[in-house]
């Protein structure tokens, strides 16, 4: 809840599509859709939907609507399972070694150095435990613009990602030059063609 607890950083979007004329029917469907599906008890190295803003467990919303007059507020919850580069070195030296004192030769091949590899990398992905990243998002759908808590570039692509996939609409950075012209009086946007890029020293 980056927005509710206090100061954070965003990143503002404008939206290119249109929506459906039931849209808010549509909009409920399309995240009932997409909602976040839980891997904890599973073998999933992935999983991300929407849930709850208020809380991230909450992916079928029964404790927060998601529509606040004309505001959609959701939160993306990302859980992925990692291990560590060097705890996987760690235990694909350590096979590698015990197969060798096995079958006492002094070297392994490339086809059961990969083997070995996979095969670790399965097991100890199959024992780590899902690590949950939650990013909140404000959506204003008079003014078609997504305010986005975060400026991870990683999770600019995936909340591009799952907003077409999930609502058919394109989000559009909106870096200060596309900012501006929604600002500025249309008689005022002629001026900022004449604008050039300037090296402050």
């Amino acid at each position: 809840m980056a927005f509710i607890n206090g100061s954070a950083s965003f990143t503002r979007f404008s939206i290119e599509g249109e929506l459906p004329e039931n849209s808010m029917e549509f909009i409920a469907q399309r995240i009932a859709a997409y909602s976040f599906q839980d891997i904890d008890d599973t073998i999933e190295e992935y999983s991300m939907g929407w849930v709850s803003v208020a809380n991230m467990f909450d992916a079928s919303f029964r404790y927060a609507s998601f529509m606040n007059g004309d505001y959609v507020v959701l939160s993306l919850r990302l859980d992925e399972r990692k291990v560590s580069p060097a705890v996987l070195k760690k235990f694909i030296q350590k096979e590698e070694e015990r197969i060798k004192r096995e079958k006492q030769i002094p070297r392994l091949g490339r086809a059961a150095r990969l083997e070995i590899k996979e095969r670790i990398k399965t097991e100890l992905t199959r024992k780590a435990m899902p690590v949950p990243t939650v990013y909140d998002l404000v959506w204003n759908l008079s003014e078609s613009t997504v305010i986005f808590f975060t400026t991870n570039r990683k999770a600019h692509a995936l909340l591009e990602d799952i907003f077409k996939d999930c609502f058919g609409l394109l989000l559009v950075h909106q870096i200060p030059w596309v900012t501006a012209q929604y600002l500025l009086d249309p008689a005022e946007l002629g001026s900022m063609e004449k604008l050039a890029p300037e090296i402050f020293v």
